[in-house]
């Protein structure tokens, strides 16, 4: 960082002193020769190429730093969302999340670069030309400090004032970057919806307040910091050159004041340039800033200091009991969900959850992957608590099929392995047969290597589904949960694919959350809930004999699927 400051020295500072002392010695024998003239000359062109030299040096050690540094802070910001709990994601735009933390990282070099450049590659050839003038005449240091300490005072509450137009305007470009990644995720509904006008309208919206305060703080530095400079940094030149004349330079007369004229206006540049580094700093500070104060607020679902190894489960790990102890649990301060809920699930035991929406059966699922923490009770899996294991431990255990499964950018196969990374070939090809994958990937222009787009577009529900259930079968894991693992599929795909389900599930404890009561009534146990109260267990036919409320539930089927309004009033 200090080299290219050096050869700034070299540059503006010591190569004017060489030609200040040629100019004093011509003043001095009143006429100019070769040979008076070369020794200087040479000199010249050294001190140029010396500073040149570090200059190259300098640079090529801080492109190092750049990258370095770029790298290094990529890690961080994707480390500290990795380490956020479920809640954060759910109130941050994806979208603005990714320009932030991009920004974090990319604004470093710019932060350095200003920092190197700018700042002590100004402020350190102004001390060296400082001690310079305090030896030709101490009060042109006098003079040089006070119009530098002026300015800094007068533009000092401006800035000030800057910061906060700069954090609004970046604000309002994040708000843009949210906007336009919320849109294109969603662009089949707001086509469906002939939605593109309206979208279209907001987004310009958006980005014509980002204009006006982009305007707003860009019009403050020139018109209120940049006119107040200005005049400073001409009466700074002029007083230079008024005391170079005035003191005559001691001794040293014509040469102090050609010395102290030019660093004079080495140090009204930095002034005058004052602003514009200012705003570099700032914006790459702000951008920062909004990442940094996402972190701020610690996150909820956190590792124990000193995590439980693993539980040692029995069957050779394929399958473990689970407990829910007297759970209370509630989103986000609304009224609880559960309240002192209690529910085994013996090892190896098929246990369908099955209720109208917002019983709280997904909301148990994702209890059990520790997505969120409970207020209070426990959660065992093989008698431990799983708030005393490490996430990745737990998680370890569990083979999870959404709803809406995800799916990322890559190919089938890599969206197949990701549950197994290790995963050989042959056996992501098994698991994609027990899926009934091939069925369709065969058919595919690349196979198993075809992209299948952003969120899966390229693929149907009920294709994508298919993926998700050969992640679970790949996965291997003594616990499946599966939240309507079935629910965009076909009829004929969906008993084939029950099939290979039906062959995981022997010897394993699983979860299974389903609206459609016919995928579930073969069971062990049947556990109905509703708004987070377990109202009745027991088997499909148990249930139905009871005449309760899975009776009723089954009653009010319409092609397969919970009446959901008919089943409210039944189950109350």
């Amino acid at each position: 960082m200090l080299l290219p400051a050096l050869g700034n020295i070299g540059t503006n500072y010591v190569a004017p002193l060489v030609v200040a002392a040629l100019v004093g010695r011509i003043a001095k024998d009143g006429r100019v020769s070769i040979g008076s003239t070369l020794p200087y000359i040479l000199e010249f062109g050294g001190v140029l190429l010396l500073a040149e030299v570090l200059w190259r040096i300098g640079l090529h050690c801080l492109n190092r730093l750049d990258a370095r540094g770029i790298e290094h802070l990529y890690v961080i910001g994707m480390d500290e969302l990795f380490a956020k709990d479920a809640a954060f994601f759910h109130e941050n735009f994806a979208g603005s999340l990714t320009k932030r933390v991009l920004s974090f990282a990319s604004r470093f070099e710019e932060f350095i670069d200003t920092l190197t450049f700018d700042v002590v590659g100004s402020l350190v050839p102004l001390l060296f030309g400082s001690v310079v003038l305090w030896h030709y005449q101490p009060l042109l240091v006098v003079g040089l400090l006070t119009m530098i300490v002026l300015t800094s005072v007068c533009v000092a509450p401006l800035i000030r004032r800057r910061q906060a137009l700069v954090d609004q305007r970046e604000e309002a470009i994040a708000r843009v970057s949210g906007h336009v990644a919320d849109s294109l995720m969603n662009m089949d509904t707001v086509r469906a919806f002939a939605a593109e006008e309206r979208e279209a309208a907001e987004h310009r919206s958006r980005v014509a307040q980002s204009r006006r305060l982009s305007l707003r703080s860009w019009d403050y530095g020139n018109l209120r910091i940049d006119t107040l400079v200005a005049p400073l940094s001409v009466l700074t030149n002029a007083l230079g050159l008024l005391l170079a004349v005035a003191l005559g330079g001691g001794n040293h007369g014509v040469e102090a004041v050609v010395v102290a004229f030019t660093y004079y206006s080495n140090a009204t540049r930095i002034m005058f340039q004052f602003n514009q580094i200012y705003r570099r700093l700032e914006s790459s500070m702000t951008e920062a800033a909004q990442f940094t104060e996402l972190l701020l607020t610690p996150p909820t679902v956190i590792d124990p200091e000193s995590p439980l190894p693993l539980p040692s489960l029995s069957g050779g790990r394929r399958a473990a009991d689970i407990r829910f102890e007297r759970v209370t649990f509630s989103h986000g301060g609304a009224q609880p969900l559960f309240e002192e809920l209690d529910l085994a699930v013996p090892n190896g035991a098929r246990i369908g959850l099955v209720g109208r929406s917002g019983g709280g059966k997904t909301t148990l699922t994702r209890l059990l992957l520790r997505m969120t923490d409970i207020d209070t009770g426990r959660i065992l899996i093989g008698g431990q608590d799983i708030s005393r294991l490490r996430q990745a431990d737990l998680r370890s255990l569990i083979a999870y099929v959404p709803q809406d499964p995800a799916m990322f950018h890559r190919t089938l196969r890599q969206n197949i392995a990701f549950a197994r990374p290790d995963a050989t070939e042959a056996e992501i090809r098994r698991a994609a047969e027990a899926a009934h994958v091939t069925g369709f990937a065969d058919t595919l222009p690349d196979g198993f290597d075809t992209m299948v787009g952003e969120r899966g577009v390229k693929l149907s529900g009920g294709q994508r589904q298919r993926v998700a259930l050969a992640r679970a079968i790949l996965r291997d894991a003594p616990i499946l949960l599966l939240d309507e693992a079935t629910s965009a599929l076909d009829s004929e795909s969906e008993l084939l694919v029950q099939e290979a389900l039906w062959r995981l599930m022997e010897g394993r404890t699983a979860l299974v959350v389903a609206h459609r009561l016919s995928t579930v009534a073969t069971m062990d146990r049947l556990v109905v809930l509703d708004r987070g109260r377990i109202v009745e267990q027991g088997t499909h036919q148990e249930l139905l004999a009871s005449e309760g409320a899975y009776a009723k539930l089954w009653q009010h089927q319409s092609g397969g699927f919970l009446d959901d309004a008919a089943a409210g009033a039944d189950l109350h």
